[in-house]
C-alpha cells in the first residue's frame, strides 16, 4: 500500500507514489505526462502500480482536467482529493488578500519549503521560486507568514509574445550570454535575465523586510535552466510540491 501525490500544472501532470502519506516518506515510483495524455494513465504508467491507500492532489489546470484525472483514478476505485488554498495549513499562514484565490501550487510549494527548512533546523525567512509555464516568486517570514509574491510569464510565454507582436523574431533559441550579439542569444538572455532579475529584487526586498537574507528554494520543470544564472544563493529542489502534499496529508490524518 502506498500514497499517491499528484501535481497538475499548466502543461504537465506529475505524479509520485510514496510508501506513506507523511513527510520524508520513501519514494516508490514517479512519472509525468503532458496534459493531453492524461487519459492514458490508467492503461499506461499506472497500470502495474500497487493500489494506493489514498491520494492528494494539487491542480491549477481547471475542473475539466481534474475530472479527467478522477476518471483515471477509477482504476483503483479511490476518490480524488484536492488541496484548496485556505487561511493556513502545513505551518504556513496565508496572507493573500483573498486566501482562497492563491494558486494551490503556490500554497503547497510554500508548505513544502517551510517543512524542508524547519526539518533541517534552518530559521529565517524563505523565498519560494517556481519556474514553469509561469514563474512565481513568493516570500515568507521566519514564522511562516506568506507576505506576498510575484507572478510573471515563463520564458516560453515571453518568446511567444514577442513572436506574435514583433515581426522578424522567429529564430532558434540561443544561449544566455552577458552581451548578446545575435537575436537568438538576445531573446534567450533577455527572458532569463527578466526572470532572475525579478527573483533577485524580491530577495532584496525580503532581506530588508526581515533583517536577514532568506533561504531561497527553486522548483519547477524549468528551474534547471534558470538556476545557473541566479546571483543569489539558492537550492534547486525537484519535489517541493510533493513535499507540501505529504505535509498536508499528514496534517489531515491528524499527525
Amino acid at each position: 500500500m502506498g500514497f499517491l501525490a499528484i501535481d497538475i500544472g499548466n502543461t504537465r501532470l506529475k505524479w509520485a507514489v510514496f510508501d506513506s502519506g507523511r513527510p520524508a516518506a520513501r519514494l516508490l515510483a514517479q512519472g509525468a505526462v503532458f496534459l493531453e495524455h492524461i487519459d492514458t494513465l490508467a492503461e499506461g504508467d499506472w497500470r502495474n502500480l500497487p493500489v494506493p491507500e489514498g491520494m492528494l492532489g494539487c491542480n491549477v489546470a481547471g475542473d475539466a482536467v481534474r475530472k479527467r484525472v478522477e476518471e483515471q483514478l477509477e482504476l483503483w476505485d479511490i476518490p480524488g482529493r484536492w488541496v484548496a488554498s485556505g487561511p493556513k495549513g502545513g505551518g504556513v499562514i496565508n496572507g493573500y488578500d483573498h486566501p482562497g484565490r492563491l494558486g494551490t501550487d503556490r500554497f503547497v510549494a510554500q508548505v513544502g519549503a517551510r517543512w524542508r527548512c524547519v526539518a533541517r533546523g534552518e530559521s529565517g525567512p524563505v523565498l519560494v521560486v517556481m519556474i514553469g509555464t509561469a514563474v512565481t516568486v513568493d516570500a515568507m517570514d521566519a514564522d511562516g507568514h506568506f507576505l506576498g509574491g510575484l507572478i510573471l510569464p515563463g520564458h516560453g510565454i515571453m518568446l511567444r509574445a514577442l513572436e506574435g507582436g514583433t515581426a522578424g523574431l522567429r529564430v532558434p533559441t540561443g544561449e544566455v550570454v552577458d552581451f548578446p550579439k545575435n537575436t537568438s542569444d538576445a531573446l534567450t538572455s533577455g527572458g532569463t535575465y527578466a526572470i532572475t532579475g525579478a527573483i533577485e529584487r524580491m530577495h532584496r526586498r525580503l532581506s530588508a523586510h526581515c533583517g536577514r537574507p532568506p533561504h531561497t528554494l527553486m522548483t519547477g520543470g524549468a528551474g534547471w535552466k534558470v538556476s545557473p544564472y541566479l546571483d543569489v544563493p539558492h537550492e534547486l529542489v525537484d519535489a517541493l510540491i510533493f513535499d507540501g502534499l505529504l505535509v498536508l496529508q499528514a496534517e489531515r490524518a491528524g499527525g
